[in-house]
């Protein structure tokens, strides 16, 4: 006979074949021989999401969920459940009562069908003290009185969770091994996270308020600022000393839209142009990432961008993704984006400040305007060590002018390389 070779594999290897296979796939492999009878049934990773439905009527998505966990046989570490389908909250509430009791590792709810109504979170979730990664959409989250926390939680999503902010402050207080945070649209204006162990943090929200404490291994951070009525919200009391001064050791910074910007400046320097600080009074000495989006038809934008760099002397990459506004500003506008112009075009020539650790430059969405292009130029002419530099135009048309302006850009590194 054939060698089964596929059979002989390391059962690791199999059951990490399987777990990346539909559940419905998975256990079909159950007729293959006796050797595979009880594969799929011992599968660690159960993911049931769209996939999983069946082609016959009669058998539903809770039919193959309650098949799976009744005859499942050994621990489960990750259970993900995503499915658009509308569930009975008796059914969800069934499968955790069963997770409860198998030392589960993972939970991920992620039923969209919850726009429809927001799934509870029953009380024995809490029990799950060998939880490590918990992820929920669109729930409502509410612990029980004798809750201490989850001990051994390392990651932790919501995103559009219903709970109040102090049950959030407590949750995050009360997981002393928690590393990734992500935050999203929670509800809540005021946030203050503390966290011994925390070293990603992604939020996303109407946040006025943002406090850190305990936090000096967080070196990942990424804000965002969804947008509403076509307009951005931003935090009002935050400013960009007050932010930096809560993270001393921040590595990687990643800001998602573009009022936050001017929202820093008139926070914490001056809304007089001329008056900017060209440095931080505290710099971000291990800063080596910094991702943001800039307004170059404003002034004060440009100089904080500037000032942030200036501040962060490790920096290594940039990511800069311009806002490309066609609409002509009014006489006095015009006149004192042109005053700002001026000063600006000063501070380039006396700020001997070369990034000496600048290695790779992207700029997406430029639509040749003069700030776009002497903020480049600032750039090269103060990168000595720069190797690549990537321009993406927002218009394709605009492509030939722009790289013709380029071409006549000195920069400082013989090495560097554009690519437009």
């Amino acid at each position: 006979m054939e060698l089964d070779r596929f059979s002989n594999l390391p059962s690791d290897v199999i059951e990490n074949i399987l777990s990346r296979l539909p559940i419905r796939e998975a256990v079909r492999t159950s007729v293959l021989s006796s050797n595979w009878r009880y594969r799929s049934a011992m599968l660690r990773h159960l993911v049931f999401d769209d996939r999983c439905v069946s082609t016959q009527k009669h058998i539903t998505f809770v039919d193959i969920v309650d098949h799976v966990l009744l005859v499942h046989i050994g621990p489960i570490h990750t259970f993900r459940l995503s499915h658009r389908g509308v569930l009975a909250n008796w059914d969800i509430d069934r499968w955790i009562l069963h997770l409860s009791r198998n030392s589960i590792k993972e939970v991920i709810l992620r039923n969209r069908a919850m726009f429809t109504f927001r799934y509870r979170v029953p009380s024995y979730l809490f029990s799950c003290q060998d939880i490590i990664h918990l992820e929920l959409l669109l729930c409502v989250l509410k612990p029980p009185p004798t809750f201490e926390g989850f001990r051994n939680l390392k990651s932790l999503v919501f995103d559009q969770v219903t709970l109040d902010q102090d049950v959030c402050q407590n949750l995050i207080a009360c997981c002393p091994l928690l590393e990734k945070l992500t935050l999203l649209r929670p509800g809540f204006t005021h946030l203050k996270i503390d966290a011994p162990n925390l070293q990603f943090l992604y939020v996303e929200g109407f946040f006025e308020d943002i406090t850190f404490e305990n936090t000096l291994n967080l070196t990942d951070v990424c804000i965002s600022y969804p947008h509403r009525d076509g307009r951005t919200w931003v935090c009002d009391n935050s400013n960009l000393v007050k932010f930096l001064v809560q993270l001393p050791f921040i590595q990687r910074l990643k800001i998602t839209n573009f009022c936050f910007l001017q929202n820093l400046v008139f926070g914490s320097l001056s809304p007089n142009v001329g008056s900017l600080s060209p440095k931080l009074p505290k710099p971000c000495l291990y800063l080596k990432f910094l991702s943001i989006k800039v307004t170059f038809n404003d002034p004060t934008e440009v100089l904080t961008v500037l000032c942030l760099l200036r501040s962060s002397p490790a920096v290594q990459e940039l990511e800069i993704s311009a806002n490309c506004t066609l609409e002509e500003p009014d006489f006095d506008a015009q006149q004192e984006v042109q005053a700002a112009l001026s000063e600006l075009n000063s501070l380039y020539g006396n700020w001997i400040c070369p990034f000496t650790q600048l290695r790779l430059v992207k700029i997406s969405n430029i639509c040749n305007v003069k700030t776009e292009l002497d903020f480049i130029r600032f750039l090269l002419l103060n990168s000595p060590v720069l190797k690549k530099m990537i321009v993406t135009p927002s218009n394709a048309t605009d492509s030939r002018e722009l790289m013709k302006q380029f071409l006549r850009l000195g920069r400082v590194s013989v090495h560097s390389e554009i690519i437009f």
